[in-house]
């Protein structure tokens, strides 16, 4: 059996943003230390399959001890290879079933949705979790869709069935609205990677968070 998935600050690793394997992993370091509870690996740039690899095993041997699941984006293949915690696919990759099927039940996949329609499609005894975005315009995914907004992000949390993260364009100045449509967590990219004080930009997302609930 699985253990439960704390979502509440889901924190999305960006290569670029972190300058390599060697910033992932110290972002990593000092984000979970101040109250990130996911990690996924994803990356928007070229990246060749053993520089997955090797950004994921490293990933993995951060968290080694620790409760924080690794989650690896669109890539099965490397998130078997190093025995990651789970999956996330969006509406181009692999279908969920096959997903499922490749993964087994032990592991999480998360599925990404960007509206009504996608969420009326979701097969939800497959699926562990959902990345509802994007929230806001965000720099960090360039085939990103329309951005959703509080409103109508409201809405498509009263009609799921299992718990989901907010992602896009999400930060300190706009946690605390997004918390309020009743969201399980938030997933961030450039409000911790990249940032010259992570430890300070992690708390500070964690208290908003926190004040939010």
């Amino acid at each position: 059996m699985k253990k439960q998935l704390d979502l509440t600050l889901y924190l999305v690793l960006d290569p670029l943003l972190c300058e390599g394997i060697n910033g992932m992993v110290n972002t990593t370091k000092i984000a979970i230390a101040n109250g990130v509870t996911a990690i996924q690996l994803r990356s928007e740039q070229t990246f060749s399959g053993k520089d997955w690899y090797y950004a994921a095993l490293a990933l993995k041997e951060t968290l080694k001890g620790t409760p924080i699941p690794l989650f690896i984006n669109d890539h099965v293949d490397i998130a078997l290879a190093v025995d990651a915690d789970g999956v996330h696919i969006g509406q181009s990759d692999l279908p969920v079933d096959v997903t499922r099927q490749l993964i087994g039940n032990k592991k999480w996949l998360g599925f990404s949705i960007s509206n009504h329609q996608q969420l009326n499609a979701v097969p939800w005894q497959k699926v562990d979790y959902l990345g509802i975005g994007p929230i806001y315009p965000t720099a960090t995914k360039k085939d990103a869709a329309k951005a959703l907004g509080t409103k109508q992000l409201t809405e498509l949390v009263k009609l799921k069935q299992c718990p989901a993260v907010a992602i896009g364009g999400i930060d300190e100045s706009n946690i605390t609205d997004v918390i309020h449509t009743g969201i399980e967590g938030v997933a961030v990219v450039s409000a911790i990677c990249g940032k010259k004080d992570i430890q300070q930009a992690t708390l500070s997302l964690i208290n908003k968070i926190k004040q939010a609930k």
